[in-house]
């Protein structure tokens, strides 16, 4: 195949741009004939290499992004790329670009995933993208349509039109509590409200499968109604093997609505605990009797394994060419520069995290680990975007127990001074106070409910710190649950909360069900909402930009 084919307008825009559409697979019209007439077709279509999760991308700056798919068997990730207008049509003259760009192999090591670091792209720029895999013999597999657009840039767009505003989506919790794909309903319907808000990118906050919760056929649900599940083998237990872990995120590529919105909305994804097992931390030993294994660590190893191979996150330094595959283990903590409005600091509240206790050590404990620390406090501070976005993966201010004692996140049920892992978060604070930091938002999920919760130093007993604002979301496909209580050792205080009538409340609805809308307008507004899986707006707050 001649990869430039991939340029006409025919293969690359057909249904690509479409408002509603779903990036879907491309069908071989000539195989399907082949397959009645020649016995040499059949094998032909049965040997081609397909694409069953899907094209995704991912950490998409001003200049890059991660080009991510999964492929049938061994075979080299072949992407096109073709800079595009708001219609579709492909932009002429200086403004012209296109480019063929080729991966690592995909092999059974990496469980036939592959990426390729697209890098050196135009800014505020719209592009069609095709993707397809090549086997040994150079034979084009089959062919999948997406799109993505690069962040704005300092000056114009590739267009020739001033920077216009950017939006996104966050949420997390899919999958959970035994919620899975239930075709009667649609699939995870949420994931089709976020897709219709055509946000620029999405901010996936954690617990992007539950491996430690089975999902069987049917559930029973209170008022009687079968909740219906697709089901396959890795998710019918609780996941050890790295295979089960790779199984649980295949699982969520089956649903039709995340493969939709993964073609045409780059992904900045996160983990929590459920990657590995509920409110795990390092050198923990389970006394769950689900599992075999039972050390924290070795599960952690294989669950981020994994969840690395599954997510299009950018790899902090390799890149494809220079000797590496793209699989190296890299940090999860990072920054994504979304242009002059915005930066997206996005952690990782797990792989440093200290013993869940009750939390009230006179001493300081880690949950982002002093390297972490330390990062936030330098980039967030000498960062010049307007906005500053911290992703955090656990709430800041809200009660999560581990069991009846122990506290999951940073908060003790203490309202008093800081103290354990409250130590950490304060002197956080504390530095973006001292360097001047404006404008910083935290946003999480994890808590099953949505809720706004402003942060004062003049309700709290620590008082070093500016006002800031944290948004929670989610769930998008799982159980319900809520309100957590509040810790007031920061000042929290709630300007909203909605949470599901009762526990474990299932999806069906959708009105249980929540992801939050950011629209970052010219001016630099930064109008938060708070969305039902419906698409319905619960509650939203236009935030103002200090200058």
């Amino acid at each position: 195949m001649n990869d430039m084919t991939a340029f006409t307008r025919r293969n690359v825009l057909k249904g690509a741009l479409a408002a509603a559409g779903a990036a879907a697979v491309v069908p071989a019209t000539a195989h399907a004939a082949a397959r009645s007439t020649s016995p040499a077709g059949v094998a032909l279509v049965r040997n081609r290499l397909t694409l069953p999760s899907g094209i995704a991308t991912g950490d998409v700056t001003a200049d890059s992004g991660v080009l991510w798919s999964r492929a049938s068997g061994p075979g080299r990730l072949v992407a096109s790329l073709l800079a595009v207008d708001d219609d579709g049509s492909p932009l002429r003259s200086g403004r012209a670009f296109q480019r063929v760009l080729r991966g690592s192999v995909a092999t059974e090591s990496t469980d036939f995933t592959s990426r390729i670091n697209a890098e050196h792209l135009p800014a505020g720029t719209r592009f069609a993208l095709t993707m397809h895999f090549e086997d040994a013999d150079g034979n084009a597999g089959e062919t999948a349509q997406g799109s993505f657009s690069t962040a704005p840039g300092t000056g114009l767009l590739s267009s020739g039109r001033e920077p216009r505003k950017q939006s996104f989506v966050w949420t997390g919790d899919t999958a959970g509590q035994g919620w899975g794909i239930n075709e009667e309903i649609g699939g995870m319907r949420g994931y089709g409200a976020m897709h219709a808000t055509r946000p620029d990118f999405f901010i996936h906050s954690g617990d992007t499968i539950y491996a430690d919760g089975p999902i069987t056929a049917q559930v029973t649900e209170p008022d009687g109604q079968i909740w219906r599940n697709l089901v396959t083998e890795e998710v019918s237990k609780v996941a050890e093997t790295l295979n089960e872990f790779r199984g649980r995120h295949r699982y969520n590529m089956m649903d039709k609505n995340i493969r939709a919105l993964y073609a045409e909305v780059p992904v900045i994804a996160q983990w929590d605990d459920h990657e590995t097992h509920n409110n795990w931390y390092p050198g923990q030993i389970l006394t769950d009797a689900r599992y075999t294994e039972r050390r924290v660590d070795i599960l952690a190893a294989r669950g981020r394994q994994a969840w690395q191979e599954y997510q299009p996150i950018s790899d902090l330094g390799t890149r494809i060419g220079d000797g590496s595959t793209g699989f190296e283990p890299a940090r999860i903590y990072r920054k994504i520069s979304r242009g002059p409005q915005l930066d997206i600091f996005c952690l990782d509240m797990r792989s440093f995290k200290d013993p869940n206790t009750d939390g009230k050590e006179t001493h300081l404990t880690h949950i982002l680990g002093q390297e972490q620390a330390d990062w936030l406090i330098k980039e967030v501070s000498q960062s010049k975007a307007t906005w500053k976005v911290i992703a955090n993966d656990l709430p800041l201010g809200l009660v999560v127990p581990d069991g009846p004692v122990n506290e999951e996140s940073l908060s003790n049920r203490d309202d008093g001074a800081p103290l354990g892992k409250e130590l950490e978060l304060a002197g956080v604070l504390s530095a973006f106070k001292r360097n001047r930091v404006k404008n910083v938002v935290w946003l999480t999920a994890d808590v099953h409910y949505c809720a706004a919760h402003h942060y004062s130093p003049e309700r709290a007993a620590f008082q070093d710190f500016d006002p800031f604002w944290e948004f929670v979301a989610g769930p998008i496909n799982a159980g319900s649950f809520g309100p957590n209580k509040l810790d007031g050792t920061f000042g929290p205080e709630v300007a909203f909360f909605k949470a599901g009538a009762y526990a474990n409340q299932s999806p069906r609805t959708g009105e249980s069900q929540f992801f939050g809308h950011v629209d970052l307008d010219q001016d630099d507004v930064f109008t938060v909402s708070l969305r039902d899986a419906n698409g319905t707006v619960v509650w939203s707050k236009a935030l103002q930009p200090a200058r």
